[in-house]
């Protein structure tokens, strides 16, 4: 147990020190969201502008690579219009679905010039809302519809990212990144009508979103 000990400590140490002996700059960041929500079932969908507002650090172990890991809040979703016909009746919809994530990537970055990198990695999603709004009209009747779809969204939303970066020389950078999810938008679910049970499978949707960001190095 004492041999255990020891080595760990001896571990904790070195990597500490390693981490002591690379370039740190850390910042906050913000900037603009074009967000949809792909997918086999993701129809008529249109994008929707939000925005994303965090903190990052970059660890950097040489000239040409570093680990930027980053904390960001980020409203997603996607608009929505179309009109289907529903047993002979034309129904037209316009709604607005917004999602809003604690969005935690962590990039790999390569500099190909001291002021221009790209970057790649995965990223994990923590779901704070998710909401529905709109309308929907139906033989010229127009109604209005506000939902709450927390409930049926996945809590965890995860999957990668890719983007660049341009440094100025006074701390200031200029990023771009796609943001590609892997998972579900939504969620299985069990709905009861009386004594009966009936499993609904989640639809084959996820999120894209492009990430438009200014940000400063301290």
């Amino acid at each position: 147990m004492k041999k255990i000990t020891l080595t760990l400590l001896g571990l904790v140490a070195f990597s500490t020190s390693a981490l002591a002996q690379q370039e740190v700059r850390f910042g906050p960041k913000a900037g603009v969201n074009i967000a949809n929500i792909s997918g086999k079932d993701a129809n008529d969908n249109k994008m929707l502008i939000g925005f994303h507002v965090g903190a990052f650090a970059e660890i950097k172990f040489n000239e040409k690579f570093a680990v930027q890991p980053e904390i960001l809040y980020s409203a997603q979703g996607a608009k929505r219009e179309g009109t289907r016909n529903v047993m002979g009746v034309n129904v037209t919809t316009n709604t607005t679905s917004k999602i809003d994530y604690i969005n935690v990537p962590i990039m790999a970055k390569y500099y190909i010039a001291p002021s221009f990198a790209v970057e790649a990695g995965p990223y994990v999603g923590f779901l704070m809302s998710a909401k529905t709004e709109g309308t929907i009209n139906s033989m010229g009747e127009n109604v209005s519809i506000e939902s709450d779809d927390k409930d049926f969204s996945n809590s965890i939303d995860f999957g990668v990212g890719a983007g660049a970066s341009f440094n100025l020389d006074n701390g200031f950078f200029i990023g771009a990144r796609y943001n590609l999810g892997l998972s579900k938008v939504g969620k299985d679910n069990t709905l009861n009508f009386g004594d009966v049970d009936i499993n609904v499978e989640a639809l084959d949707t996820k999120n894209a979103v492009i990430q438009v960001s200014v940000g400063y190095k301290f």
